[in-house]
């Protein structure tokens, strides 16, 4: 089972944590059924970036990014080249590791 180093987020997952999660589950579900309490403020249906996370390694073992996806992207804070929305980033057989930007969208909108 391929395994998901989160790297430390001062308020989501301040000491960091490696996970296991099954091929087929997004990255988005594998934290949620860790206990680590991504963003997701469309339920994972791909209507905003909250879930936004940077695929430090295996990026390229992810599945091609759609349009949808895409589009959505340039609107997360902190877009990098290795930006995925979670909810749409599947695991397959490789090790990921991924960094939760400091900020969502609404993070920033709300003022914190």
């Amino acid at each position: 089972m391929p395994k998901i180093k989160v790297l430390p987020h001062i308020e989501i997952c301040p000491q960091g944590k490696e996970i296991s999660a099954p091929a087929g589950t997004s990255i988005c579900e594998a934290l949620l059924d860790n206990g680590i309490e991504i963003e997701h403020a469309c339920e994972m249906s791909a209507a905003c970036t909250t879930c936004h996370v940077i695929v430090r390694e295996g990026f390229d073992s992810l599945g091609e990014l759609e349009e949808v996806e895409e589009d959505l992207l340039d609107r997360a804070w902190g877009l990098e080249p290795q930006s995925r929305l979670s909810c749409q980033a599947i695991v397959a057989g490789k090790d990921l590791t991924v960094e939760i930007p400091r900020y969502t969208i609404n993070h920033a909108k709300e003022g914190h």
